[in-house]
This record gives C-alpha cells, sequence and structure tokens, in this order.
C-alpha cells in the first residue's frame, strides 16, 4: 500500500516540473520573441533616421549656385539638465541623454517644487549655474 501512495506522489512531483519547466520555456520563448521584435523596431527606426540625415546632406548644404546654406539649428553646448536616477540627482548634458555627472544629493531629501522641476528635467544655462546648484545642495 505505501508502494501505490510513494509512486503517486512521485508522478505527482514528475508532473509539477514538468509543468514548471513548460511554463518557464514558455515565458522565455515569448520574452525572446518580444525582445527581437522591439530590436527590429529600433534598427529600422536607425535606418530611417540615418536615410533623412543623408537627405538632408545631400539637399540642404548646397543652393542652386553652388554655396552652402545654412539650414540647421545651433545647439547650446553649455547648458545641462538635472534629472533623477535610482534616488540621486544626475547632471545631463544638453541632449538629456548622455551623462555628465552623477552626484550624491539624495532626491527625496530636496525641497517638493526642486524636486518636480528635476523630475521634469530642470534646466541650467551655463558651468556656473551648475556648480552653483551642485554647491549649494551637496552638503
Amino acid at each position: 500500500m505505501k508502494n501505490k501512495y510513494s509512486i503517486g506522489f512521485f508522478v505527482a512531483a514528475m508532473a509539477a516540473v514538468v509543468a514548471l519547466s513548460g511554463a518557464y520555456r514558455f515565458s522565455y520563448e515569448k520574452a525572446k520573441a518580444k525582445a527581437a521584435e522591439e530590436l527590429k523596431i529600433e534598427i529600422k527606426a536607425e535606418n530611417e533616421k540615418k536615410k533623412e540625415l543623408q537627405t538632408e546632406e545631400t539637399t540642404g548644404k548646397r543652393t542652386q549656385h553652388g554655396s552652402i546654406s545654412a539650414d540647421g539649428q545651433a545647439l547650446k553646448e553649455d547648458c545641462y539638465y538635472l534629472m533623477e536616477v535610482n534616488g540621486y540627482v544626475v547632471v545631463y548634458l544638453s541632449d538629456r541623454k548622455t551623462p555628465y555627472e552623477y552626484t550624491d544629493i539624495l532626491y527625496d531629501e530636496l525641497p517638493a517644487i526642486l524636486r518636480q522641476e528635476i523630475r521634469n528635467g530642470k534646466y541650467l544655462e551655463g558651468s556656473e549655474e551648475l556648480f552653483g546648484f551642485l554647491e549649494n545642495y551637496s552638503s
């Protein structure tokens, strides 16, 4: 009689292991397919952007007389954005993607109004304004 119960428990345990491994495999394949699809979309967007830049370069640089036109926007290189990352304030360059400096300033210890500005990306023009802010709030 004990053998029947032990065989039943063994079969039930094996069925549970098979079910768990099947569920894991299914979720893994689904995540893998989703990542591949996102990568394809990203590559497609990059290719379209490159084509746009190439067409802008070929059509926008030269006018009918062969002179160079100034079709573009001047970017201000000396501006920064403060943003919150993992509970700390991080300084980003003007493109809002490239980190310039990681600080030890805790986001939660700042005043509420300043936290809201930083959440939206606080704009600071010039290194003097940036270092003035960092000096005030780092201690």
